[in-house]
C-alpha cells in the first residue's frame, strides 16, 4: 500500500509541474519523491520507474493539448481555425515548456494507439476540411503543420529569434498568413495549383 495521498495521478502532475520548472529531462522519480519528501521506494507502488513517470507526463501534456485545441477549434474555419490552432500550440509551450517537451515524447506504438496523439490529427484534419484537401495532401499538410507549429515554437523558446527584428509575434502572424495561402493553393503532385 501506498502513502496516504499519494496516487499515481498526482504524482504524474507533480511531475509535470516540475517539467514546467526544471525541464522534463530533469523529471525522475527521485526528484518527485524530494518533492513530496518521501523515500523514493514509496513511489513505486504507485509508478514503474522513471519512464513510466515520463511516459505518464507525455500522456498529460497530450491530453490537456488535444482538449485546448478542441476548444478553440469550436465553431472555426479557414484561416481563424488555423491560428486558432497554431496560437493553442505556441500558448502552452509558453505556459508549461516542461510539459511540451513531454508531449514530444515519443512513444511505443500500443501507447501512442491509447493516447491523445490520435485527436491532435483528428483535430487537424478538421482544420483541413476547411481547406477542401483529400488525401494523401491532407497527410502531407497535416504533417507541414505539425512541423512548422513544433520547429517555430522550438526555436522561439530556445531564444532562436531573440537577436534580431522583427518581433517574434509579427514573423508568427506572417507564418499563418503563408501557411493559410499555402493550403487555399496546395500544389497538385504535377506542381500546377489546384
Amino acid at each position: 500500500m501506498g502513502r496516504a495521498g499519494l496516487t499515481t495521478e498526482r504524482l504524474t502532475l507533480a511531475g509535470a509541474e516540475l517539467a514546467d520548472e526544471v525541464g522534463f529531462d530533469q523529471v525522475t522519480v527521485s526528484a518527485v519523491a524530494r518533492r513530496f519528501d518521501v523515500k523514493v521506494a514509496s513511489l513505486y507502488s504507485h509508478l514503474k520507474s522513471s519512464q513510466d513517470l515520463r511516459t505518464r507526463i507525455a500522456l498529460l501534456a497530450l491530453e490537456e493539448l488535444a482538449d485546448r485545441a478542441a476548444e478553440a477549434l469550436a465553431g472555426r474555419a479557414g484561416k481563424d481555425a488555423l491560428t486558432a490552432l497554431a496560437d493553442v500550440y505556441r500558448d502552452y509551450a509558453r505556459e508549461h515548456p516542461g510539459r511540451y517537451a513531454a508531449a514530444q515524447l515519443r512513444l511505443d506504438p500500443q501507447t501512442a494507439a491509447a493516447s491523445a496523439g490520435g485527436r491532435h490529427a483528428q483535430l487537424t484534419r478538421a482544420l483541413l476540411r476547411g481547406y477542401d484537401l483529400s488525401e494523401p495532401d491532407q497527410t502531407h499538410a497535416v504533417r507541414l503543420l505539425g512541423s512548422v507549429f513544433h520547429g517555430y515554437v522550438s526555436l522561439e523558446m530556445g531564444g532562436g529569434f531573440s537577436h534580431s527584428a522583427p518581433d517574434t509575434q509579427e514573423t508568427w502572424s506572417r507564418v499563418l498568413d503563408a501557411l493559410d495561402a499555402l493550403l487555399r493553393n496546395w500544389p497538385a503532385p504535377d506542381g500546377t495549383t489546384r
